[in-house]
């Protein structure tokens, strides 16, 4: 075996019953919490989309920890009581997780909203940056428990636009020019004020919510990592400032595989973004010519979460994005050349999805069969929809749809057992293996509710392997890092290392594959940021595999 893996932990997965299946272990899982985004008559815009969830390890003992982000007080915007904090949750290695909020430091401060982890310093520890109404926050993990919030210092408040800061909803971490140095990509929505959105009626003349037509769109914001703590907006120098629209989650990936990051951005109700990554100098953003800007239609959607990884795995990272009822979930096929096709009623997908309405999503192999499945937070935008269209509910149920290999999809929720059927209004989402069975799990937030920590009962009698991969000349968390295996059966999948996954959330960067019954790996490729490639062969399956980065 290969000195450059440098750990094993092994934790067999126990057999469970065939298909998809989760059991919601919240309430036993000893996880307090209630999100609170401070519902007034006034209808606040941002009452509605509250908040996000991250999965980390925050003391590095190979236990996913769960952070949730909250509201605040409205008018004043601001965490006027303990029952606005955001939370930060011990993982107890039994099932269970301790409140650690207020040793770590880490309660936040103003209107929450999204939350994106990454290693900016590349000291070993994740940290924690905090998207906000108000002024966002970024939180420096010390290594010992605690947590030092260095907004001021970092640079990274947020951006104004008129005079104001920008409304931020969610950020991703990314290598944009491959220095090694984590660099920050944060998603802001639209103009707004508090207690000063336009009245909105609906039946009978009662107040409701606004559509989103009724604000003015802003633009993203990028800044660059200097490597001294501190970070400068390139918005731009790179051309991110340029593009105005109503940015509600980004994800990253490297589609034409020139061996830089570009991005994407899923907008409500303009058109979505692809931002093209020219040389990790500026971006082109290329959406409409790449076939991703709009619907099968041919209309802007209500973009919300995002994914952009590999499907189908031919080595090509596609983009699947939630939106609301009648306008389906797109998903777009890479066909490589920066082309790309929608799949979205060849797969399935658009029957399936044209009564939905979705927040947080993502791309993950649920049963280890080797294809990677969809899920879905779900649930209606505005509380008012049941005076709006008969026979429609206002929260919804989650979905989960199986990849079957073959380019098509089939909606498995009725079999993921009675917990996911339960209706709730679903906001943002978060994956990673919270037991280190081998089996990836989901915590779902729940608007002005309890979040959901849906642990997976899927198939136990499939393999797996989880990898950690720790960047050397690359930046340390490895994000950005592409993975190609080759099973023992002779069947090759894809993956990459990223946080940016869904909705205002941020996702284990460690990289999964479901590898069904193949007892070994018979080669694995990484393709680091920095261009290093790096190739083991013959590796145990069914454990988890830290990779460190080759010199050269």
């Amino acid at each position: 075996m290969s000195a450059l893996v440098v750990a094993f932990v092994s934790n067999g997965a126990p057999s469970a019953a065939p298909g998809i299946r989760f059991e919601e272990i919240a309430a036993k899982s000893g996880l307090n919490f209630t999100t609170a985004s401070s519902p007034t008559e006034n209808k606040n815009q941002v009452e509605t989309m509250v908040a996000g969830v991250a999965l980390l390890d925050y003391d590095g003992d190979g236990y996913l920890d769960i952070y949730l982000v909250n509201g605040a007080a409205i008018p004043s915007l601001r965490k006027e009581s303990p029952a606005y904090w955001n939370r930060l949750f011990r993982n107890n290695h039994n099932g269970t997780f301790t409140d650690v909020t207020e040793k770590a430091g880490v309660a936040g401060a103003g209107y929450g909203m999204g939350v994106a982890v990454g290693d900016y310093d590349n000291d070993g520890w994740p940290d924690l940056f905090v998207a906000n109404v108000t002024a966002n926050q970024l939180f420096h993990n010390n290594g010992n428990g605690t947590f030092t919030d260095v907004t001021k210092k970092a640079g990274l408040q947020g951006a104004t636009l008129d005079g104001k800061k920008m409304w931020s909803v969610g950020a991703g971490w990314f290598d944009y020019d491959n220095d090694g140095l984590l660099d920050l990509f944060v998603v802001n929505y639209c103009k707004w004020e508090v207690n000063r959105d336009p009245n909105c009626t609906i039946g009978g003349g009662t107040r409701g919510y606004c559509h989103p037509k009724y604000y003015s769109p802003t633009h993203n914001s990028l800044y660059r990592n200097k490597g001294d703590g501190t970070f400068t907006d390139v918005s731009d120098k790179t051309a991110i400032a340029a593009q105005f629209g109503k940015g509600m989650s980004v994800s990253f990936a490297d589609y034409d595989g020139d061996g830089f990051l570009d991005a994407f951005v899923a907008n409500d109700t303009t058109r979505n973004y692809l931002f093209h990554n020219i040389g990790g100098k500026r971006f082109e953003e290329v959406g409409e010519m790449a076939g991703v800007a709009y619907g099968a239609n041919g209309t802007a959607l209500s973009g919300m979460g995002s994914d952009f990884r590999d499907v189908n795995n031919d080595g090509l990272p596609d983009i699947w994005h939630t939106a609301v009822e009648f306008e389906t979930f797109p998903l777009y096929r890479n066909r490589g050349g920066g082309d790309f096709t929608d799949m979205t009623v060849s797969s399935g997908l658009g029957q399936m999805t044209a009564q939905m309405s979705g927040w947080g999503n993502g791309i993950v192999d649920f049963d280890n069969d080797g294809w990677k499945d969809l899920f879905v937070a779900r649930s209606n935008v505005l509380d008012n929809i049941n005076k709006l269209v008969s026979n429609r509910q206002y929260p919804e149920r989650n979905s989960v749809f199986r990849n079957h290999g073959n380019g098509k999809f089939q909606d498995v929720s009725v079999e993921a057992g009675p917990d996911f059927q339960r209706a709730a209004p679903h906001r943002g989402l978060s994956f990673g293996d919270l037991d280190n069975d081998g089996r990836i799990d989901v915590v779902v937030t729940v608007l002005n509710g309890q979040p959901k920590v849906l642990h997976n009962g899927s198939d136990g009698n499939n393999h797996w392997i989880i990898l950690k991969l720790e960047g050397t000349k690359s930046n340390r968390m490895g994000i950005g890092a592409q993975v190609h295996i080759v099973a023992e059966d002779g069947r090759s999948q894809w993956n990459e290392v990223t946080t940016a996954v869904g909705y205002a959330s941020s996702s284990d960067s460690r990289v999964h594959f479901g590898l069904d019954q193949s007892h070994r790996i018979r080669e694995l490729e990484i393709r680091w940021p920095s261009g290093i490639r790096q190739v083991l062969h013959d590796l145990d399956v069914d454990r988890i595999v830290v990779v460190r980065e080759q010199q050269s």
